[in-house]
């Protein structure tokens, strides 16, 4: 009870920022770039180990952010920098400001874009599950960037339409393609698939207020009703595709994770993504609760579905803060959750990935150790606690 993991992504030094230039220049081979990759991930896994994580993740250290590095490995999609993208953009005035806030030049991030019908050239993330597989004997989890999140960023109509009509059209191909993937990475090994869908809280926190994703300022912006629909067919259709005998499946929820001014990051309970929880066949549910920004719990577990069924994993620290959280901090925010759920099924966890995009980390390696350590330290008090 009470396990440890990561949500996902952690810092690129930058000596590993210069080998992902050097790589995407082709100025160092495949081979070189992927021994630097597995000495990185290696730290990564020993920083966990040492933390006493249950579940080790690779840091995402090749990736160049949270969903673009799929272009790498699928047909039909090209990578584009944000200053080309303006050019198609339907709601420029919401991507620009974008922009600005994130106070970094425009060709920095890129995008994948669908510009012709998709199709999956290789994996998305074996090659990074056999990695971590060969680094610890733990449980390990990976992490996909989910099926709404691909299509809605992929989605640029006025360059995707020469391979689909619809976004709906492209999600179904997109399905495809994640269900090829779990079939991979599960005949590999894999304890918890972790499926990322931050997007979703722009669907139904924005109205009125400027967009926060930038994926999210790629499309038309719709009823939230209709987006809540499409996404909650595009998750649970990829959800069913897990072999639940061999891996659990999880669902990650945030509101942003690319500023550390907590007052320009969206807000609001979960309350509007219930349903979608409730209807998705998720095994966890992995959300953040570090600040006060999420709501109560109570607004959760108002549902006795997710009450009933579900694994909390719960975001315990803030990964933007240099702030390391109070054990007793951590240990009251635990028992909130054990007011709904029993122990066997509370996880602790960040609320989100310590970076976002690979020149943009949230956080320090000494300070995410320190963070780390005190979770292991509250779930330790509170297992002695539940052991009384």
């Amino acid at each position: 009870m009470f396990e440890l993991s990561l949500i996902g992504s952690m810092p690129r030094e930058e000596s590993l920022l210069r080998i992902l230039r050097k790589h995407r220049n082709n100025s160092i081979s495949d081979q070189e770039f992927e021994d630097i990759i597995d000495e990185k991930t290696k730290k990564v896994v020993e920083l966990q180990e040492t933390a006493k994580l249950d579940y080790i993740t690779s840091g995402e250290l090749h990736r160049d952010n949270y969903v673009s590095f799929i272009s790498e490995s699928l047909e039909g999609v090209r990578q584009m920098s944000m200053s080309e993208l303006l050019d198609y953009v339907e709601d420029k005035k919401s991507f620009e400001l974008i922009l600005d806030t994130l106070d970094v030049p425009a060709i920095a991030i890129k995008n994948a874009i669908c510009v012709d019908k998709i199709s999956r050239r290789k994996s998305l993330v074996a090659d990074e599950l056999r990695r971590i597989k060969k680094l610890t004997d733990k449980k390990v989890k990976i992490t996909l960037p989910g099926p709404y999140l691909v299509t809605r960023s992929m989605w640029l109509p006025e360059l995707s339409k020469k391979g689909y009509a619809s976004k709906e059209e492209l999600g179904e191909d997109v399905i495809k393609i994640m269900s090829d993937e779990i079939k991979e990475i599960q005949e590999i090994g894999v304890d918890i698939i972790q499926f990322d869908e931050p997007v979703l809280t722009e669907v139904v926190f924005t109205e009125g207020r400027p967009r926060t994703f930038m994926c999210a300022a790629l499309s038309e912006r719709k009823d939230p009703t209709e987006e809540l629909e499409f996404a909650k067919h595009l998750i649970s259709s990829v959800m069913k595709k897990v072999d639940r005998s061999k891996s659990k499946a999880a669902l990650h929820v945030c509101r942003g994770n690319w500023s550390r001014d907590e007052s320009i990051l969206l807000s609001g309970p979960y309350t509007p993504l219930i349903d979608l929880f409730e209807n998705i066949d998720a095994d966890i549910l992995f959300l953040e609760y570090s600040t006060d920004r999420a709501g109560d719990l109570k607004s959760l577990f108002n549902s006795q579905k997710l009450r009933d069924n579900i694994i909390l994993g719960m975001g315990v620290v803030n990964p933007r803060t240099d702030e390391i959280e109070s054990v007793d901090t951590i240990v009251k925010k635990a028992e909130q959750a054990l007011e709904f759920i029993p122990a066997d099924r509370l996880m602790l966890n960040p609320d989100c990935g310590f970076a976002t995009f690979a020149n943009r980390p949230m956080n320090s390696y000494d300070i995410i150790a320190e963070k780390l350590k005190a979770m292991d330290q509250a779930r330790r008090v509170l297992c002695q606690a539940w052991k009384e």
